[in-house]
């Protein structure tokens, strides 16, 4: 006996679905005549006859989709075009995992002395002059928070200092100054495509957006010395990355230790981890996005891994996946990270005396480490120039900015 193709069963499927229809558009017309004026407890038969005409829907619908199953993945059926089907991904070029571009400092550089205080941050304004955020003569001690990580000297006011510093890509001279009485524990600084400020300060437990020429900010997130884990409140906030499309990703940070998302508006859109992803953070200290792979790289610190969930930036297919995971026994406490092409170049911080501090050459898709180089004290802070003529990382102890070339 013959057997019904997928193509015959679909068709008849489609054929009693079509003489369903009258019967349906029927059913629909008396309920929306008698509807209005009366209604009829229905009896038990009319009970029978409704559960019939589900279950026999409920049978169908569960036809159709074994025939789509069939369809996707028997040998002889034609392809099936799936509604959610993620976009084809590209092959992989592993032509630079051989010979990166490796680091050179410029030993020259500055070619003028400084006085700063702890250099928490440093990003590339529009001209690809450095831009340094620092604290001026306030430290971080371990009296600055306490248990529930509220600030401790409010009344010292804010540091009196300018704290935000644009030095001379050519010798490192101090080009402007700005941001005094303003901040009072500084951590994070990003310029972005159109030339907004963005810092973080964590005792303030806020982020805010300077646009070009503004004293105030147009956007500010979080509450004013207010730690909190809602969606309106942050705890200390490390570090922002601000995509092509304006969206923000905030690195909430030594307390909550989550990545949120907003819109260019600052609407939360999406908090990162989130079920079902499976991603623990533990004080995510540094934020890098690579566009073009749709990857935010995260220097999840505690952790001593750098870990690259993906932004959703092209799709939202892939949200909650498994993440890209570095992690390997040198790596060490990860302070931050920068993209530079397909490549994630990081800093670790003092871990162990058995792990140097330095720098690494991270390939996120393929999970490795794939150079080192650099010798620090106590990195904080590392950036690219866009069009990769220098890298800069700065240094809480000793306080200052080192500027590197990229050799091949």
């Amino acid at each position: 006996m013959a057997t019904a193709t997928t193509g015959q069963r679909r068709t008849a499927t489609t054929m009693r679905m079509n003489q369903m229809l009258p019967v349906l558009a029927l059913v629909a017309l008396l309920v929306a005549v008698g509807g209005a004026h009366s209604y009829t407890v229905p009896r038990d038969t009319d009970i029978l006859l409704a559960d019939g005409f589900f279950k026999r829907m409920r049978d169908l619908f569960a036809e159709r989709a074994y025939e789509d199953a069939l369809g996707s993945g028997g040998a002889a059926a034609g392809p099936v075009e799936m509604a959610d089907e993620p976009p084809p991904q590209a092959p992989v070029d592993t032509s630079h995992l051989d010979s990166p571009p490796k680091p050179k400092l410029v030993e020259d550089w500055p070619k003028v002395k400084h006085t700063f205080g702890q250099v928490t941050a440093v990003t590339i304004d529009l001209q690809g002059n450095p831009v340094i955020f620092h604290r001026g003569s306030r430290t971080w001690t371990m009296e600055s928070f306490n248990a529930t990580n509220h600030y401790q000297h409010i009344a010292e006011g804010p540091i009196p200092e300018n704290t935000i510093a644009t030095l001379a890509a050519s010798d490192g001279a101090v080009l402007e100054e700005r941001g005094a009485g303003i901040f009072y524990m500084p951590h994070g600084l990003t310029i972005d495509h159109n030339g907004n400020m963005w810092l973080t300060d964590v005792a303030l437990h806020q982020v805010f957006k300077f646009m070009p020429g503004r004293d105030y900010p147009a956007i500010t997130l979080g509450h004013r010395f207010e730690p909190g884990s809602s969606k309106s409140h942050l705890c200390k906030p490390t570090a922002v990355a601000i995509a092509s499309t304006g969206e923000i990703f905030v690195a909430d940070g030594y307390c909550n230790s989550r990545l949120l998302k907003y819109n260019a508006a600052g609407r939360l859109i999406r908090t990162i981890p989130q079920p079902p992803e499976f991603l623990s953070l533990q004080t995510p200290h540094g934020l890098a996005l690579l566009e073009h792979l749709d990857m935010v790289c995260v220097a999840d610190r505690e952790n001593m891994r750098v870990v690259c969930p993906r932004a959703g930036l092209q799709t939202s297919y892939g949200e909650g996946t498994q993440a890209a995971t570095i992690q390997e026994p040198d790596l060490g406490r990860v302070f931050d990270v920068a993209a530079y092409g397909d490549l994630v170049y990081a800093v670790n911080g003092p871990t162990s005396p058995m792990i140097p501090v330095r720098g690494f050459t991270i390939d996120p898709r393929s999970e490795t480490i794939i150079d080192h180089w650099g010798k620090f004290e106590n990195p904080h802070s590392i950036t690219f120039c866009p069009n990769g003529s220098a890298m800069y990382v700065t240094e809480i102890g000793p306080n200052r900015v080192w500027k590197f070339t990229l050799t091949m």
